[in-house]
């Protein structure tokens, strides 16, 4: 077949794999089969099957097979993976999984086993199949599964060929081989290949490296046209961030259908009424109920029960809310929204319930009749924030948006944190500058808008931490903003009126947000300190964590709690306020 007619054949195997499953929430509540209906090869299905279910664990008590001891879920799953090369094209049709499946369902057993099935059943000279994780200890805990198996299986015995130090193990059939590799860029350079599998992607989401890593692989891989990549993977411990919250949006949007792509995406996940609900009238989430648990533990009475699931909720439950989060984010696959830590701002506890979609920077202008600014941060390996909130006119609400700005350099010496900012910029919530003075201009260009659409009041209209903040100043009196406009906020324990403001708002449900990633992450960050009867919010005790967006959200609280009035120029004249009759005298 020569190459067009071979593109042509592609297509139109393509547009016959359709990766949604927008009826997800029936099948998890019903316990049925969360794998879209694929038009897989039913004999390489059937042949990936056969080989997965006859390995064994080396672990457990009887040696059992997979047979047994993995659930019907896996099982399909090694089927739309291995179960989709074309026969016309040599095409991998499910080239991606993702996984998110909650602890102890023996997915980096089945993801291990996963690995040495396509390696048995690959039929490319010296194909290469990796291990790659965030940690060696991670990595070799699938390595080892898979050479389990080999050592209680005497034909695999006699097949492969170990090499345990250097984690290797060949197959002298084909010559390919499956070994652990280094999340390291420079280590996957170069590489080409056909089957990878990251397990645990959510604790490399935030790694500096991590989209090179995985950008890498891709790469590699498109030369093998029956090359997969396949993530495994819990939820993660803290907001969703970096390339994990990437991936993880990706799989949503293909399961959901807002997305055409080649991705098999299964998750075990809660519908959004019972994930991502309030505390009901007895103070529990419903996600706390047992009898609901089934729905995302596909592995359940084999490696895990819900009595010993229930012994370990109670343990958390009793250890405190944030235990309790914890618990439920890596055995239910529950969402962390914020950080919610001992010491953390009392705010975050609402702060995820007070996003309001369809909030812009465009919609707080046409529904407020007031706005204030609170600026802070803005050194050279810092973020400038910025935050506004407006007084909307009709119920008094305040309504806030922010933004924050940084430099390009700042990303190479704030590693820890360049995958959020790079994440934020992409959202369109953050603004990365190369040069010194396009944040302040940036920053100005904001607060000029609001001024032109007459909303900033004609005093204590911008509030600013007093230090450091020259260059800012000078810029908003180019821009025509009057001195009287712009104020010193003071930091430290004067900003707990503020702080303990905001708190209030959310609490009371008089204060709305954009939902912003980047205002979630700065608050999730935010440590409180307990200084004599002050609680207070720190850049010092929150460490290296970025707080700027937040801590310009109360230097724009402080300045709305004044009850600011309009601009002269924007209040109505009193023909606008009352009605008018009009006396006509004479004829």
């Amino acid at each position: 077949m020569g190459a067009p007619a071979r593109r042509v054949e592609q297509t139109a195997l393509t547009a016959a794999w359709n990766f949604a499953v927008p009826d997800w929430r029936e099948r998890i509540r019903e316990g049925r089969s969360l794998i879209p209906d694929l038009p897989i090869f039913r004999d390489q299905a059937d042949r990936a099957v056969a080989v997965f279910n006859r390995l064994r664990l080396a672990d457990v008590k009887d040696n059992p097979t997979m047979e047994s001891a993995s659930g019907q879920w896996f099982r399909e799953i090694a089927a739309a993976l291995l179960g989709s090369v074309s026969p016309q094209t040599l095409h991998r049709m499910v080239p991606e999984l993702f996984a998110l499946v909650p602890k102890k369902n023996s997915k980096t057993t089945g993801g291990a086993l996963l690995m040495l099935a396509a390696l048995i059943l690959n039929e490319r000279p010296n194909a290469a199949f990796l291990f790659v994780a965030p940690t060696k200890l991670i990595a070799e805990l699938s390595f080892n599964q898979a050479l389990g198996a080999i050592a209680l299986d005497p034909y695999l015995s006699g097949r492969f060929h170990v090499q345990n130090h250097i984690k290797k193990i060949t197959d002298s059939k084909t010559g390919g081989f499956l070994q652990i590799k280094s999340f390291d860029p420079n280590v996957l350079t170069g590489t080409k290949p056909v089957g990878a599998l990251i397990d645990e992607v959510h604790l490399i989401g935030t790694a500096p490296e991590a989209d090179r890593v995985i950008r890498q692989l891709r790469s590699g891989m498109i030369s093998q046209p029956e090359a997969f990549l396949a993530f495994i993977t819990t939820q993660s411990e803290r907001p969703p961030a970096g390339v994990f919250k990437r991936e993880l949006t990706r799989a949503r949007d293909v399961r959901d259908g807002r997305r055409a792509d080649a991705l098999l995406a299964v998750l075990y996940e809660f519908p959004e009424e019972i994930g991502r609900a309030k505390k009901n009238a007895d103070g529990a989430y419903p996600w706390e109920d047992p009898a609901l648990w089934p729905m995302v533990t596909p592995n359940l009475g084999r490696s895990i029960t819900i009595p010993r699931l229930y012994a370990l909720y109670q343990t958390a439950k009793q250890d405190g809310e944030a235990e309790l989060i914890g618990w439920a984010s890596q055995h239910l696959n529950i969402e962390v929204g914020l950080g919610l830590r001992s010491d953390r701002w009392v705010g975050a506890d609402h702060w995820a319930d007070a996003g309001l979609p369809g909030l812009t920077l465009e919609t707080l202008i046409e529904r407020c009749d007031v706005a204030v600014v609170g600026i802070d941060g803005g050194g050279l390996d810092d973020l400038l924030g910025l935050g506004v909130i407006g007084r909307d006119r009709e119920t008094r609400e305040w309504l806030a948006w922010g933004h924050a700005f940084a430099f390009r350099a700042a990303l190479a010496r704030r590693k820890s944190i360049s995958q959020e900012l790079t994440t934020f910029e992409t959202e369109g919530d953050l603004t990365i500058v190369e040069t010194l003075g396009e944040d302040v201009k940036g920053l100005v260009a904001i607060v000029r808008r609001l001024a032109d659409a007459g909303l900033l009041p004609d005093k204590a209209a911008i509030g600013l931490d007093p230090a450091g903040v020259g260059a800012i100043v000078d810029a908003l009196a180019e821009a025509g903003i009057d001195d009287d406009q712009i104020c010193g906020v003071s930091q430290g324990y004067k900003l707990m009126g503020p702080m303990k403001t905001l708190e209030r708002k959310l609490a009371d449900a008089s204060f709305w947000h954009t939902g912003s990633g980047l205002l979630a992450w700065a608050v999730s960050n935010a440590k409180v300190e307990l200084k004599g009867n002050a609680a207070l919010i720190t850049k010092a005790a929150s460490g290296t964590a970025k707080i700027d967006p937040l801590m310009a959200l109360f230097d724009a609280a402080a300045l709305m709690s004044m009850n600011p009035e309009p601009s002269a120029a924007r209040q109505p004249s009193i023909y606008e306020e009352q009605e008018m009759r009009v006396l006509r005298i004479g004829g």
